[in-house]
């Protein structure tokens, strides 16, 4: 404990050396080379930004069905994933005639982030994400509100962490017809240390302003590092491949592991989630990766119980990354999301 506490000292100096200027959002990036067309990005699809007060700048996207559309989903990647990366089943949600907005976390992707290491996911909390939520949904999409039967479904799908933004954000009072949680993160199937030195640790230097660094032996990216495939998130050697080639394309886009205070906000997150479930009146679908629940056998189940409305489905051996996987795993999860998007609620959202 004592030796990893100077690892963290002997970075302060480069607290003075950071640049503020190399952390600006951007927006187009450059499709990879002889990428196949099904993981480029869906026909008309649009960048765009949302800033919330003093909060960073967090970039989204947006494509919409040919004709009329027949409901929309907003969906919140997980660490260190960015939109394109969503791009093959946003086009696959377009031709089931539904408008698809993917926002990106902050620290991720396309959007701002608060140090000049652009490959380190850094946040000290997760409420920034809630907000943007907020503001996307109130501001951005603006579902239409109206009777039952009278208005398109309006649905928040939150894969891996980002599905404790949209707890929290229903939690907050956001209004959606449903939920969905893609492999949803409660905890940390691999952390770098057990779970309460980690926390105590994350805590401490997020509170001391070292907070930026990673955990002493933690890397940033690497062009020789595993893809999603090599990683064990998929079965697809293809899929698994595609975040891995936007990022060789885009050095923006290159994430590594975490930031101390990620982990900090990572598990202020699950506590403050875990407190609120009750409050949340909206019907919450959790669609959980057989792998993961082998991993973590504890808190899809504990989650999904305390909720009110849940409704739990589980594809045995699949990996961690649903949406990236085979067909023949991910074709029933990609019904399953159609499913919940055609389906009517019994009553219009709840008022917060």
């Amino acid at each position: 404990m004592r030796r990893r506490l100077l690892s963290l000292l002997l970075l302060l100096p480069l607290v003075a050396c950071r640049d503020e200027g190399v952390r600006a959002p951007f927006a187009e990036s450059r499709t990879p080379p002889s990428l196949d067309v099904r993981f480029q990005p869906p026909a008309g699809w649009a960048w765009g930004y949302v800033k919330v007060g003093d909060d960073l700048v967090q970039r989204y996207g947006v494509s919409a069905p040919r004709g009329v559309a027949r409901g929309q989903i907003l969906i919140l990647p997980g660490y260190g994933e960015s939109a394109e990366g969503w791009f093959e089943t946003a086009a696959n949600l377009n031709g089931r005639g539904y408008v698809v907005w993917i926002l990106e976390r902050q620290g991720q992707g396309g959007s701002e982030r608060a140090t000049p290491w652009r490959d380190l996911g850094h946040v000290t909390s997760f409420a920034p994400d809630v907000t943007a939520t907020r503001a996307m949904v109130k501001a951005v999409i603006r579902p239409p509100q109206g009777g039952v039967g009278a208005r398109d479904p309006f649905v928040i799908l939150g894969a891996g962490d980002g599905g404790l933004v949209a707890l929290r954000a229903l939690e907050e009072g956001v209004l959606a017809d449903t939920v969905i949680l893609s492999s949803p993160n409660f905890d940390l199937a691999d952390p770098p240390r057990s779970k309460t030195e980690l926390i105590r640790i994350a805590r401490w230097a997020r509170g001391l302003k070292l907070g930026f660094v990673r955990y002493p032996g933690q890397a940033g990216w690497k062009r020789e590092g595993p893809d999603g495939f090599g990683a064990r998130l998929t079965h697809d050697p293809a899929r698994g491949a595609v975040q891995q080639a936007w990022r060789l394309a885009n050095p923006d886009l290159r994430m590594g592991a975490p930031s101390l205070a990620w982990y900090a906000a990572f598990y202020d997150a699950v506590d403050a989630v875990g407190r609120d479930l009750k409050r949340v009146r909206t019907p919450v679908v959790m669609l959980d990766a057989g792998q993961d629940v082998k991993a973590l056998p504890g808190p899809q189940r504990t989650v999904c119980a305390a909720l009110p409305r849940c409704v739990e489905t589980r594809y045995p051996g699949a990996r961690h990354a649903l949406h990236l996987e085979t067909d023949s795993l991910r074709a029933p999860w990609l019904q399953k999301v159609d499913q919940v998007l055609r389906s009517r609620t019994a009553s219009p959202p709840a008022k917060p």
